[in-house]
């Protein structure tokens, strides 16, 4: 009897869980990276995700980011093609060896209507790290609105050019170790 009400109590837990797949054409992830004199920034596109909601709670998530559309948006040019072969190279994100990077949202806790300290998983280059950020999330007409500001220490995923915390004397070609994504997710049933 007690067997029988465990299955049953899983069943309709797993039943409240709704999964809303990421529409990958209408969801951004922006970036932006500073150094000591001035910054750069860019897009990159998700390759795929999905959300997942449980009595309209945020409870899970997972993502996959191409690397390989790293894009430059404040150069042009010759200046735009080197810094994105840059960032693609073996010197930051060696996306020929890491296509992708992925994000597992493993607890998502309620802060009030629609808000939600989300911690998880950012694996970049094989490496994986735990953080935090605040997300808003919003449920509209079938659909699932989230948006996200993030920063990430690229030195914890072996990203080290540049990086202060790792060569000295760079002065003002020190490029700083955290970059921020700012992330606005379309997701439907």
């Amino acid at each position: 009897m007690i067997k029988a009400f465990m299955i049953f109590a899983a069943l309709l837990s797993s039943e409240a869980k709704e999964t809303y797949k990421v529409n990958i054409e209408k969801s951004t992830v922006e970036w932006v990276g500073k150094k000591v004199t001035g910054q750069h920034n860019g897009v990159i596109d998700l390759k795929g995700g999905r959300l997942e909601m449980e009595d309209g709670k945020l409870v899970g998530g997972i993502f996959t980011i191409d690397m390989t559309t790293i894009e430059d948006k404040d150069l042009s040019g010759e200046y735009k093609g080197k810094l994105e072969g840059h960032l693609k190279s073996d010197d930051f994100f060696g996306v020929e060896k890491y296509p992708t990077s992925t994000f597992v949202i493993t607890k998502a806790v309620p802060q009030g209507p629609g808000r939600y300290k989300v911690i998880g998983n950012i694996t970049i280059k094989e490496k994986t790290e735990q953080i935090q950020f605040t997300a808003n999330v919003e449920e509209k007409e079938g659909k699932i609105y989230a948006s996200a500001t993030l920063t990430i220490d690229r030195s914890k995923f072996d990203v080290r050019f540049g990086s202060g915390s790792f060569f000295d004397n760079l002065g003002d070609k020190t490029i700083y170790d955290n970059f921020d994504l700012t992330v606005n997710l379309v997701a439907n049933k």
